[in-house]
């Protein structure tokens, strides 16, 4: 029956009960523990792929441009005071010369419409687009790489 403790944690009394669940517990706060280092492990590479890109981008004197957000709602886009390389040419993903990573993308705001918007740096992802469609991921090593060979010539959608 749902909600029944399984045989083994049925037991002689309630003790039992409390430590199977106390055992349960730990093992769920240990999963996430454990998911929250890979997460830190793999936001750390992904930081220095970042700012590998940055380096070799200026070294190859890529342009930076001012960098816009889009709406939520794909109609607007809002003038932000940030200045950097679009990574997808539909211009979501950007990264600025300080090697911040940034999903550009905000609310619909009448105050972003006349101040611009302002966009937090993100925790920048190994894959890019993970379970999202099909063929939508990439490896960001190789979205930064295709990036940086596109050069200047780079258009992006804003």
């Amino acid at each position: 029956m749902v909600g029944e403790l399984p045989p083994e944690a049925a037991g002689n009394g309630p003790d039992e009960r409390r430590d199977w669940s106390s055992r349960r517990g730990d093992a769920a706060a240990e999963h996430v523990a454990a998911r929250e280092r890979v997460r830190a492990s793999e936001s750390l590479q992904a930081r220095q792929l970042v700012e590998q890109f940055v380096r070799e981008a200026v070294a190859r004197g890529l342009r930076q441009t001012p960098l816009r957000a889009r709406a939520y709602n794909g109609r607007s886009t809002y003038r932000t005071p940030l200045r950097g390389w679009y990574l997808k040419r539909n211009a979501t993903l950007a990264v600025d010369g300080d090697a911040n990573f940034y999903v550009m993308s905000t609310a619909t705001s009448l105050r972003a419409r006349i101040a611009g918007a302002v966009i937090a740096p993100a925790d920048p992802p190994l894959v890019v687009g993970a379970g999202g469609r099909d063929g939508e991921s990439m490896p960001l090593e190789e979205l930064l790489r295709i990036r940086l060979e596109a050069g200047n010539d780079w258009t992006a959608a804003t």
